[in-house]
């Protein structure tokens, strides 16, 4: 028995090795479970371009959003293992989720192979450039005097939107209503419209719209003031303290997917993401390069839905 298992697992070890040395033979598709035109994208689409020279092959970028991420994260993880499909996604995917819904159809550490993370970036709070609340303080007492009138978009329950909004509410111990979409990009639009009026979304995305007058910023939620943006307070300056809010992004394949290609990708992915001109780009959108291993990605996923869970029960946040 001992030998039957030895020759299985060389006969495995030698499956992966070739299936690697032939690795790409084909396009590869990356599913993001978000939609066009959010942080995610816009990373995953840069990323892509630069992947696709290091591989030699198409690295073509599918939007299937939906359910703040889980309709397309289910189709990555039931995809084929054998690294013709990848996801790039969001930390909200992978650690926010779970921890919201015990239904949820995937696991991300049973289902999931970790490849690597790649960037992040901190969020901002914005309101129209019309709207009353000229500063945080002012969206607070608003909120005070008048509890659950003031209406906040996300890009679903449990996305990236929804939690930071729901946080800075426990920290500043007001109550608003949240209005959950089908992306992040509708949320957007609708407090554009005015159908909403209020916003937490990456800054890499609400600092171009502040530059075209389109939204004001009432604060930023990292530990300190963005580049981007120094002239807008963070959350903590504008008189919440402790508050810190910050987002990453990396690419993930489905279970099984043999470790030689992983690792392939992994290098691929780390090599661009660090190339020079890539790190200006996105510099210049915000965000920050936070290239890794496949098990540096798999301790991030752990130490995420273990954080998370505390905060989600301590702040008694739900999904509905």
């Amino acid at each position: 028995m001992n030998a039957l298992r030895k020759l299985v697992a060389v006969l495995a070890l030698f499956c992966s090795a070739s299936a690697a040395a032939q690795y790409p033979s084909k396009p590869i598709l990356m599913i993001v479970p978000l939609q066009a035109g959010t942080a995610v994208d816009n990373v995953a689409r840069s990323l892509g371009l630069r992947l696709s020279e290091g591989l030699g092959r198409p690295v073509v970028v599918e939007n299937q959003p939906g359910a703040a991420g889980q309709i397309g994260t289910e189709r990555i993880a039931k995809a084929a293992p054998d690294g013709y499909t990848v996801g790039f996604v969001n930390d909200s995917i992978l650690t926010m989720l779970p921890n919201l819904n015990s239904r949820l159809p995937y696991d991300p550490l049973r289902d999931l192979a970790p490849v690597s993370r790649v960037a992040g970036n901190t969020f901002a709070i914005a309101v129209q450039p019309g709207y009353p609340a000229r500063s945080l303080a002012d969206l607070i007492a608003m909120a005070k005097a008048k509890p659950l009138e003031i209406h906040y978009g996300s890009g679903g329950n449990g996305s990236p939107q929804h939690m930071a909004m729901e946080l800075f509410s426990a920290a500043a111990g007001i109550k608003l209503t949240h209005v959950p979409y089908k992306g992040a990009t509708q949320a957007l639009t609708d407090l554009l419209g005015g159908q909403v009026q209020v916003l937490a979304q990456g800054l890499g995305v609400l600092s171009a719209q502040a530059k075209g007058g389109k939204v004001r910023l009432l604060a930023t939620t990292g530990a300190a003031r963005s580049v981007l943006t120094p002239d807008v307070p963070t959350v903590r300056e504008a008189g919440v303290p402790g508050f810190e809010f910050a987002t990453w992004f990396a690419v993930v394949a489905p279970a099984a997917t043999p470790k030689a290609i992983v690792e392939r990708l992994n290098a691929e992915i780390v090599k661009a993401a660090n190339l020079p001109e890539v790190r200006e780009t996105l510099g210049q959108q915000g965000y920050e390069i936070y290239a890794s291993s496949p098990q540096q990605l798999e301790e991030a996923i752990r130490e995420g839905l273990a954080r998370m869970g505390k905060v989600i029960r301590e702040a008694n946040i739900r999904s509905d």
